[in-house]
């Protein structure tokens, strides 16, 4: 293969992963640790990637991708995730659906439930929703982002008068120690009111977010009654897991 294929092939990679190993890389491209780890080196040196011990991660992996890049990451696997919490959600309930790519997935997955009962941040989500007639979906007020959330002050007070059954929550990151983290502080207050306002919270997260690094704290997986993902998570957090009464679903 040649190398600007190689490089091609790299940044393509470490954008729809965040991160990527460098045994991933010798196994994916067939070649050796050596020339993959020169590649890294060029890619770094023009900016393409940000060099780590072990692998290549996003030049700008510690904020947040943009949306629409972010809606094309691992779509049939939010989608496979979104099919799993729809078979756990019975027609007639009251659920929140939260900001995110994959919470929107889920919307999607529900369309074929009947008289459900939806409170929304997500303009997207909502927008998908209301192709149901049967669903009564209300809107939150506050802040309008460019993707489509909804955010602020006002926003943590309409959701907190809610108490809905479930509430399907998307998170930006999960540290190795079990920590929920996200990039916006206003986001996270939101997803705090409804995480406190849903009988049962389901987290709604592919793999690439172990291997993110975003900066709020937002709380712990264990926090959460299940957590729909596609690919086994990481030792540490499957520890956690297991020592708690957290439901995981392997959504593959």
């Amino acid at each position: 293969m040649k190398q600007s294929i190689r490089h091609k092939k790299i940044v393509e990679l470490v954008k729809q992963q965040s991160y990527i190993s460098t045994e991933e890389l010798v196994s994916i491209l067939k070649v050796s640790p050596q020339t993959i780890r020169r590649d890294l080196n060029e890619l770094a040196e023009s900016n393409l990637i940000r060099r780590h011990h072990g692998g290549a991660a996003s030049p700008s992996s510690s904020e947040n991708s943009d949306y629409s890049d972010r809606k094309q990451f691992f779509s049939q696997e939010k989608n496979q995730i979104a099919k799993e919490v729809a078979k756990l959600i019975p027609d007639g309930s009251s659920l929140f659906i939260d900001i995110g790519t994959t919470p929107e997935a889920v919307a999607n997955a529900l369309l074929n439930h009947k008289n459900l009962r939806i409170v929304t941040n997500n303009l997207n989500a909502a927008h998908i929703l209301m192709q149901n007639e049967s669903f009564k979906i209300t809107l939150a007020g506050g802040s309008l982002r460019q993707d489509g959330g909804i955010i602020g002050g006002a926003t943590v007070n309409f959701i907190s008068q809610f108490r809905l059954d479930y509430g399907i929550l998307g998170i930006s990151s999960i540290d190795l120690d079990g920590s929920l983290l996200d990039y916006d502080f206003h986001e996270v207050q939101v997803k705090q009111a409804i995480m406190e306002s849903s009988r049962e919270t389901l987290l709604v997260a592919d793999h690439s977010k172990f291997t993110r690094h975003a900066i709020v704290k937002l709380g712990l997986i264990t926090d959460v009654a299940y957590f729909f993902t596609d690919m086994q998570p990481p030792k540490s957090v499957l520890d956690i897991i297991r020592d708690s009464t957290l439901e995981l679903k392997i959504c593959a």
